[in-house]
């Protein structure tokens, strides 16, 4: 029995289960000492000092040995002594001296009368013991559904039980269910030992039941749910577990509570006064939630103090003219001038006040150090911005050398219904942790007004929370109460710290309402009546906070009144000053300027592309070449055949589409130019023929990059595969891209088809972002594309698209000139290409960089032209003097007899090769000249009426591969018969109008292509 009395002792230790172990050998078979051992989770103790009892030595071998450490501690095994120091050893009455180190066992068992009599607990005892910790835990893991988080009461209203008939709150009964513990009120006094894994107790090893109890509610039944015992790391748990349970870590100073009020009364005077002063004006004010700007504010504090100088922020439309006042302090006149309606300054449309960003450097007055602030801009779809923040907060960790995130982070603020709703987020989410994608922890704040435009929460999830997307990552979840802001203080404090401790996620659910309509002019009660019957009658946030203030003597009336009229003065002095102002800068809403880049560039004067023969050799040779160490590093023998091909190539001066696209990224990498090529399988590429990793074929993660190895000053080249997400990493690598305008950022999609799953990126940021935000993006999109029998899923990368969202006017001609392309491109959205060769798109990913602007390149990539033997180029074609051609103009014998010709086809991509075989198996060279458009956007109209010129007599077509009303044919007809000013008519050849991209037969697919080809070559 005395051996089951020390294995209890064990297992309430905080040691628990490592300390108690040896009792396992020779213990004796009584049911009480075996649930003892079975209430822990016993592994194998080893301990020479145990040894002898373990063999059955006598009894007393514990107390002699108690007995010796008593007198001297180190006269014992460690594990001895670490055994006695943790206070849960007692000797019987009639043995044991007074103890020095421990406080007696009684006391934790509440003296009852086994424990008093015999010195040991009897199993009533014991289990109870076993309770309490069960209870703690309890509350630790499900305290979050009983917590008081919801201003308006709504989440935590009574109901029925339907076993009792007793009215509790909402998941009362799954928490506090202690049928398994029964007490009566002279237990409640009962002291019981804290386990290891509680922090209630502060500096006191036990407490009574009933403050047990009383703190457990304090802490998580409160205004604020901790959700967080899903984390699968005791150190995290208990980290976060400190922070709320340790008694007294939520006092505030009385100077701390006067900041927050004068925070708080600026976010409330803030969209009061615009109330005031726009009433008729949509702002999606943040009312309701004004306590998200302390909020944001205290992260911004914490996290500075901590080591942060960039902080990159990207939120929906409630609350940004709030946030850009009061967090990023950006100029209040510049925002009103956004409600006066003037015209903008600067080129392109613009949009409304709600989505513009910013960028901010400032000095933080609470930690005395300078910060920069940037809000980036978004469209109303909700959660698109998120990756495109992810993306230039690793771009600008990357940049300033920051590998742990410790100068650069992000802030995400989201709405309740968009978090769980928006299948970006989770895609967001799962990047939160990849290595080449990480940002090393986001805050994401949820601005929680639990309504999702009119939708009642209840119908716009299945989860319980909104935030429960975030346990996928381990990202801990803390639901706090609006109308308590020393909670919501308290809980951005504690998220901040996480981040710069963890360097992972962690979500704040900052719950509670919007007091008006989904906008200021919408009326709410149409479709959610009781709720804002209720908030009606609710007092803000503001007036809540300074009654409490008062009430305790921290403030006076006059001092709120004080602090209120003094923010409004500012409003009314900023108000008149942007009454001064005649025109909209959309330049003072960047969210990251590029600064000195556009200065004293010609912006109509583009850099050479071609580079020298030996640089290209160079570069060849290296990228053919295996490891240095290839006796040790050993690759696939299939990799040595690509290998020795490519070496092959390098030695004719010839190169294919992998070698030219390398030769390119090389190239750059010379000149000190970043690049970053991401994506879907990019390393190896989806049609195995890039290889810029190689691994070892016998060790886990040992990889080379030849790439990387080029020269010993060389810009750092970054291929990474990315998760199967086209929507989050199209943005990631957009936002990425806006960083720094000195580097090739390149997006790969698996099959152009792809694409199409990130089309929000691409319609809302990549095709429109200047126009909306003056914000440029050099990003290249590389699609996949080509009818090649693989069906209508792996076919087209949906070329119409792109060209129907290319802003050139097709009824107009630009003025020729020797800068006719370089205008074009300075004047276009972004550029659509679809190259044939390997020099042509060397030169198109040269000329990203070359340009003195910056534009997003979509170029239509190859999939069998990869490795056909016509689509090679020679390094003549990428030398000095070469450069990019728009039109590749025919070059056989129809050319020297122009004036013979009888067909001349104008045609774009891949179909140029089954064309040409089918005119020369026809021998129809000296009737028919191919014509191949490169850049069909902008479209090279003075290239396109040079060629129709010089075949006179010959008959105009279009030849593609795609449908009639797919592919580029919709874009090019009218653009044609403005190039040829209507006095020629152009034909189209190719398949008819289809629903579908291609059909998923093998045979219809050679059928089609065999008619396309015979109606071409029809003379």
């Amino acid at each position: 029995m005395h051996r089951a009395n020390t294995a209890f002792a064990l297992a309430m230790s905080p040691m628990g289960h490592q300390s108690f172990g040896w009792l396992l050998k020779g213990a004796p078979k009584d049911k009480l000492a075996q649930k003892f051992l079975a209430a822990a989770s016993v592994k194998s103790y080893n301990s020479a000092a145990a040894e002898p009892f373990l063999n059955g030595a006598s009894s007393n071998y514990v107390e002699q040995m108690y007995n010796a450490w008593l007198q001297d501690p180190t006269s014992v095994h460690t594990s001895w002594d670490a055994y006695f120091r943790s206070n849960t050893y007692m000797a019987p009455p009639s043995l044991a001296p007074v103890q020095r180190h421990t406080v007696p066992i009684t006391q934790y068992m509440g003296g009852s009368s086994a424990v008093a009599q015999i010195g040991q607990p009897d199993e009533k005892t014991i289990d109870d013991h076993l309770a309490v910790q069960a209870i703690i835990r309890s509350y630790q893991s499900r305290g979050h559904l009983a917590a008081d988080v919801d201003p308006l009461g709504i989440l935590n209203q009574e109901v029925s039980n339907s076993r009792d008939g007793v009215k509790r709150r909402a998941n009362e009964a799954v928490l506090r269910q202690h049928h398994w513990f029964s007490v009566g009120e002279h237990d409640m006094e009962r002291k019981f030992k804290l386990p290891s894994t509680t922090f209630i107790g502060g500096d006191q090893p036990a407490l009574s039941l009933r403050e047990i109890l009383s703190r457990l509610e304090d802490v998580y039944c409160n205004k604020i749910g901790v959700e967080f015992m899903f984390i699968n790391s005791l150190e995290q748990c208990n980290w976060i577990r400190k922070r709320f349970e340790t008694p007294g870590v939520m006092n505030l100073t009385a100077e701390e509570k006067r900041l927050i009020l004068a925070r708080l009364t600026r976010a409330t005077g803030f969209e009061a006064f615009l109330a005031k002063k726009y009433s008729s004006e949509k702002r999606f004010g943040l009312e309701g939630c004004e306590i998200m700007i302390p909020a944001m504010k205290q992260l911004i504090d914490v996290s500075t103090d901590l080591g942060v100088e960039s902080i990159i922020m990207g939120m929906p439309h409630r609350g940004r003219l709030n946030t850009l006042a009061n967090v990023c302090r950006k100029p209040l006149h510049q925002i009103f001038t956004q409600f006066a309606g003037l015209e903008a300054a600067d080129d392109g449309s613009g949009d409304v006040k709600y989505h513009l960003g910013t960028y901010i450097e400032r000095l933080n007055r609470v930690t005395n150090k300078n910060i920069r602030l940037a809000v980036v801009a978004n469209p109303s779809h909700l959660e698109a911005v998120d990756p495109v923040v992810q993306g230039k907060t690793r771009a600008e960790q990357f940049y300033r050398g920051d590998g742990e995130g410790r100068k650069v982070m992000s802030i995400l603020i989201h709405g309740d219904a968009a978090f769980c709703g928006q299948g970006v987020v989770y895609e967001t989410m799962h990047l939160s942790d990849l290595p080449d994608y990480t940002t090393h922890g986001t805050i994401h704040v949820v601005c929680n007004n639990q309504i999702g435009f009119t939708t009642d929460p209840r119908f716009s999830r299945s989860s319980p929370y909104c935030t429960d997307v975030a346990r996928v990552v381990n990202a801990p979840i803390f639901h706090v109460n609006a109308d308590d802001p020393e909670a919501v203080m308290h809980v951005c404090k504690v998220a901040a710290e996480w981040r710069a401790t963890f360097h992972k996620d962690v979500v704040i659910d900052l719950v509670g309402y919007r007091r008006n309509g989904h906008n200021e002019i919408d009326e709410p009660m149409f479709t959610q009546p009781l709720m804002y019957q209720k908030i009606r009658k609710h007092k803000n946030g503001l007036q809540l906070y300074a009654e409490k203030l008062i009430a305790e003597g921290t403030v006076t009336a006059e001092d709120v009144k004080s602090v209120a009229d003094k923010y409004d003065k500012i409003c009314e002095e900023a108000f008149e000053l942007a009454k001064k102002e005649t025109h909209i800068k959309y330049k003072d809403w960047l969210d990251s300027p590029w600064s000195g880049f556009f200065e004293g560039k010609d912006p109509l004067k583009v850099s050479p592309t071609g580079v020298r023969e030996e640089t290209l050799v160079h570069i060849g040779n290296r990228f053919s070449s295996p490891p240095p160490n290839a006796a040790e590093f050993q690759i696939h023998r299939g990799l040595m055949r690509v290998l020795a091909a490519r070496k092959e190539m390098v030695d004719k001066r010839i190169a294919d589409w992998a070698l030219g696209e390398a030769m390119a990224f090389g190239s750059l990498l010379k000149e000190g130019i970043h690049v970053r090529l991401s994506g879907q399988d990019v390393e190896r590429g989806t049609f195995s023929h890039r290889h810029h990793v190689l691994h070892h074929q016998l060790v886990d993660k040992a990889t080379y990059t030849p790439l990387c190895h080029l020269y010993p000053d060389q810009a750092p080249y970054s291929v990474s595969n990315s998760s199967l997400s086209e929507y989050a990493v199209l943005g990631f690598e957009h936002g990425y891209s806006m960083t720094n305008p000195n580097a090739l950022v390149l997006w790969e999609a698996q099959f152009g088809d792809f694409a199409n799953t990130a089309q929000c990126i691409i319609d809302q940021f990549i095709s429109c972002g200047q126009a909306k935000w003056v914000r440029q993006s050099g990003l290249v999109m590389l699609l996949p594309h080509g009818m090649e029998g693989m069906g209508p899923e792996h076919s087209s990368a949906r070329l119409e698209r792109f060209l129907q969202m290319s802003s050139d006017d097709p009824d107009y001609f630009p003025p020729e000139s020797d800068e006719f392309a370089i205008r074009q491109l300075h004047d276009i959205n972004w550029i659509v290409a679809n190259c044939s060769t390997p020099a042509n798109y060397f030169h198109i990913l040269r000329r990203q960089i070359a340009l003195p602007f910056r534009k997003p390149l979509i170029m239509m990539t190859p999939k069998s032209l990869l490795r056909h033997p016509e689509a090679k180029s020679s390094f003549d074609e990428m030398t000095e003097e070469t450069e990019f051609q728009r039109v590749i103009s025919e070059k056989g014998s129809a050319a020297d007899n122009a004036g013979s010709v009888k067909k001349l086809i104008f045609c774009t991509g891949r179909v140029y090769y089954d064309l040409a075989k089918s005119r020369a198996e026809k021998k129809l060279e000296n009737d028919i000249a191919i014509a191949r458009i490169e850049q069909i956007s902008p479209f090279p109209f003075d290239l396109v009426k040079n060629e129709c010129e010089k075949y006179k007599n010959a008959e105009l077509v279009w030849a593609q591969e795609e449908h009639k009303n797919q592919g580029a044919w919709s874009y090019i007809e009218p653009r044609f018969m403005t190039a040829l000013n209507s006095s020629r008519d152009l034909s189209y050849i190719g398949r008819a109008c289809g629903a579908s991209t291609a059909t998923g037969s093998k045979a219809q697919h050679n059928k089609e292509l065999t008619n396309l080809l015979n109606d071409a070559m029809e003379i």
